[in-house]
C-alpha cells in the first residue's frame, strides 16, 4: 500500500496517525511517500543496511514500523511490524502494460552478449545508458541475498521445489530456450539514469546453501572494490549489527543481536563463497568512482 508520510512518530518507530492515503497522481512527487509491505518483506531492510555497509548505494531507505493508523485497514494495524520502502517519485517505468517494471526491456541472451569484455553498446541498444559497473554491483548484492527476481526469476540457476513461484507458474520451463527469459525489475531514476535501482530486495534468507544460485553471477568478470574489501575484512557481521541496530523496531522484533545472529551468519558464508568464486576464477574488482 502506498501512503504518504506525515509528522514523525515516537521514538518506538509507531506511526499512528502518521501515514495518510497517496493519490495516485501527483501527490507523491515531492518524495514524502512510502510502500508498505508484508511482514513477510521484513527482510527488504535488512537488505538495505547490507547496501549501505557494502557502499552500493543501490537500494531504496527501507525501515521496519508498527502501524497504528485508523486511516489503513485492520491487517496493516495488528501488531505485526512491516517493512515500509520509500518510494522514489523518478523511477521510470515502461509504458508497455506487460513490461512495466522495468525501465528498458532486457533478455537474457542481450544481457550477457552486452557483459563480454570492450563490447561496444549501440546507443539506441536496450538499457545501453547502464554500465558493466552496475551490473556487477546488482550481481554481488543478489547472490548474497538470493534475490531470484531480477536476472533469474525462471530459476534456471538451481533445481526449484515445486512450490516456488518459478515452477507454479511454469516459468522454469522456459529455461530451455534462453531466447524466451527476460530480466526484471531492472529500474533507473530520471535523475540517474546510469545508477540501477534495486527494489523487492528481501531476498530468501532460507536458502540452502546447496543450492546456491551462480546463475546470477554469469557473466560478471569484476566487482567493487569497497564491497569486496568488505567483504574480506571479516567483519561484516559486525558492521550489519552495528547499522541494524538504528532500526530499533526491526532490532527488537527479531531479538536483537541473539535473534539476528544466524541470519548474518548465513550472509556471512554466502560472502565467503562469493570470494572463493572470485579467487578461483580470477576476477578482478574495480575502483567505484566517486558520485
Amino acid at each position: 500500500m502506498r501512503v504518504r508520510l506525515g509528522a514523525k512518530g515516537d521514538a518506538r518507530g509507531d506511526a499512528k496517525g502518521d501515514v495518510s492515503a497517496a493519490s495516485p497522481e501527483g501527490d507523491c512527487q515531492d518524495g514524502r511517500c512510502g510502500l508498505i509491505k508484508r511482514p513477510g518483506d521484513l527482510y527488504e531492510v535488512l537488505a538495505f543496511h547490507l547496501d549501505r555497509v557494502l557502499g552500493l548505494n543501490r537500494s531504496l531507505p527501507a525501515v521496519a514500523r508498527r502501524f497504528g493508523s485508523r486511516l489503513l485497514p485492520y491487517s496493516y494495524t495488528d501488531g505485526a511490524p512491516r517493512p515500509i520502502v520509500w518510494w522514489a517519485p523518478d523511477l521510470q517505468h515502461l509504458e508497455d502494460a506487460n513490461n512495466d517494471q522495468n525501465s528498458c526491456a532486457l533478455g537474457w541472451l542481450q544481457y550477457q552478449e552486452m557483459l563480454k569484455p570492450h563490447r561496444l553498446v549501440a546507443r539506441d541498444a536496450p538499457c545501453s545508458s547502464i554500465p558493466h559497473s552496475e551490473w556487477s554491483r546488482l550481481a554481488l548484492f543478489d547472490f548474497l541475498l538470493q534475490v531470484h527476481d531480477r536476472l533469474d526469476r525462471y530459476c534456471c540457476g538451481f533445481q526449484p521445489d515445486p512450490s516456488e513461484p518459478c515452477v507454479e507458474e511454469m516459468l522454469h520451463e522456459k529455461c530451455r530456450n534462453p531466447a524466451e527469459l527476460v530480466l526484471v525489475h531492472i529500474l533507473v531514476r530520471r535523475s540517474a539514469p546510469s545508477r540501477l535501482v534495486f527494489i523487492d530486495n528481501a531476498g530468501r534468507p532460507q536458502h540452502p546453501e546447496e543450492k546456491l544460485n551462480f546463475r546470477l553471477l554469469q557473466g560478471i568478470e569484476s566487482f567493487p572494490a569497497v564491497a569486496v574489501a568488505t567483504l574480506r575484512s571479516g567483519r561484516l557481521q559486525s558492521l550489519l549489527l552495528r547499522s541494524l541496530r538504528l532500526d530499533r523496531e526491526l532490532w527488537e522484533s527479531q531479538g536483537g543481536a541473539e535473534g539476528l545472529r544466524a541470519l548474518l551468519q548465513t550472509i556471512d558464508r554466502r560472502a565467503q563463497i562469493l570470494l572463493r568464486h572470485i579467487q578461483e576464477h580470477n576476477l578482478t574488482v574495480f575502483e567505484d568512482s566517486p558520485r
